[in-house]
């Protein structure tokens, strides 16, 4: 994970600092260039973010003095922040590949139908998908992974593919907030200067709340949606999978070697890679699929014929190269982005949207618009992290509030709404991954939604809210200690 220092408002020199109204105008211009773009022109996120790049470039230049070359470095700067999203990105379509080429996911598919039921299934997937994350500490590679099989599993049993992947990302970053493995809880311990475990213990009580409510959702959602699954189903899809696939525990190694070395330790990328290797090697070894055959799966993708239409396009992947069209929106978003962050704009808004603040509602208010505007501006969850939190702190100070009120609030409004935006890292990930647009699984996403709501809640009641000058929350008691810098982990 790449250090970031980004500009604070008072690091801009006041001569070249843009006016709120100066920071609003490639912000405005950017929303309409997307509205026009992909809402009433039908195209995709590519073209109408390069509009915004040019428009932002040239309002930069010649309205608020940047040179093309502190341009060049913003942008630079934002890639090279972004590099491991996009490594990661082309990772895992290729693992995705040859996992499938391999039986693994087949088998998971295979198994699972067996073991889970459509009234149960909802609920299950988002319970396994959360303690899978907590374990590895990375909600992409789960997501990449099990969340690639719960969607076949889902609809093997009649479970709408929005629904599945709802359920599969509210337990990733349930599991993602708790986990002392994950990149962006280190993140948001270090740049608030809190101690890594007083930021998990101050995210518990309202993590396990929103999750709670969503599990109880999905359990109402799945009773509606299940409905009767005709006869012989099941079984004629194990039976195309099994017509396809050697389905054996053996197909398994790759899913346990891969998790197996994130629980130890192994940062996420590393670790897929090894899983890339796994898989080729099952495909030979199990599958009897050639070696440079194996390979060619991991670039282009499979496209198997199992007799069954359901089974066979559960089973379509594009490989490698597949990753090429959603990379390229992540290399424009994340340009845009940074050419917002050098020209002073996020900066300038948060600090704006700080001087909102009069008590610890409105602070925890301001703190959750702070954290989705950088999300939808600079399209990177880091972002929405690290500029809220060192903007923010002195305000959380003035207030005699304890910092890990601030790394709470950035990490339950930012990394949890991440993946709702369309056309951010996360977003784009997740839609690309589990095969389900991102406008169609935001309904379901129920723990996206709550996390923000009951950390709000918390700020209006005062619960769980620590002051320099209380050594216990309003209601309920928790250790405290010194705060430390702490980084480490991946996504």
């Amino acid at each position: 994970m790449v250090a970031l220092e980004p500009q604070l408002f008072e690091d801009i020199d006041p001569e070249k600092r843009p006016s709120l109204l100066a920071a609003l105008v490639p912000v405005v211009a950017m929303l309409g260039f997307l509205s026009v773009g992909i809402v009433l022109l039908e195209l995709d996120p590519q073209f109408p973010l390069l509009w915004g790049i040019a428009f932002t470039g040239l309002f930069a230049r010649y309205h608020l003095g940047l040179s093309w070359a502190d341009q060049y470095d913003g942008i630079t700067d934002s890639l090279l922040m972004g590099m491991q999203v996009i490594l990661i990105m082309f990772v895992v379509y290729a693992l995705i590949a040859t996992w499938i080429q391999a039986g693994t996911i087949p088998g998971l598919m295979y198994y699972g139908l067996e073991l889970l039921t459509p009234a149960i299934f909802l609920p299950m997937t988002a319970i396994l998908a959360a303690l899978v994350t907590f374990a590895v500490g990375s909600s992409w590679t789960t997501a990449g992974t099990l969340g690639v099989a719960f969607i076949g599993i889902g609809a093997g049993l009649g479970i709408p593919m929005p629904m599945t992947a709802g359920a599969i990302l509210t337990g990733a970053y349930t599991g993602d907030k708790q986990s002392p493995l994950s990149d962006t809880t280190n993140l948001a311990a270090a740049v608030t200067n809190t101690d890594l475990y007083d930021h998990i213990n101050a995210m518990r009580f309202g993590t396990l709340i929103a999750f709670s409510l969503s599990v109880a959702l999905y359990a109402i959602l799945g009773l509606r949606a299940s409905g009767t699954i005709p006869a012989g189903r099941i079984a004629e899809i194990q039976g195309a999978i099994q017509g396809t696939y050697v389905v054996t525990p053996l197909v398994f190694v790759p899913l346990v070697l891969t998790f197996g070395l994130a629980i130890y330790g192994l940062p996420a990328l590393p670790a897929l890679g090894v899983g890339v290797f796994a898989g080729v090697l099952t495909s030979v070894g199990i599958q009897g699929t050639g070696f440079a055959a194996a390979w060619t799966v991991a670039q282009s993708g499979t496209a198997p014929e199992t007799g069954m239409e359901l089974v066979s396009g559960l089973l379509q992947s594009d490989g490698l190269l597949g990753g090429a069209w959603i990379v390229t929106i992540a290399i424009a978003a994340l340009s845009l982005g940074g050419l917002l962050e050098r020209a002073g704009v996020l900066a300038v808004l948060a600090h704006h949207l700080g001087r909102l603040s009069r008590g610890e509602a409105s602070l925890t208010g301001v703190t959750v618009l702070s954290a989705i505007s950088m999300n939808v501006l600079a399209a990177e969850q880091y972002i929405s992290i690290v500029v809220p939190g060192m903007s923010l702190r002195n305000l959380y100070r003035e207030q005699g509030l304890k910092m890990e009120n601030l790394s709470r609030a950035v990490e339950a409004s930012g990394t949890t709404t991440a993946v709702l935006i369309p056309w951010s890292s996360g977003g784009l990930f997740m839609a690309g991954t589990l095969g389900v647009p991102t406008l169609s699984y935001a309904p379901y996403y129920f723990f996206g939604f709550l996390s923000p709501l009951v950390l709000l809640c918390m700020g209006v009641t005062g619960w769980q809210m620590t002051s320099e000058t209380r050594a216990e929350p309003r209601e309920t008691a928790s250790t405290t200690g010194e705060t430390t810098a702490v980084t480490g982990g991946d996504e």
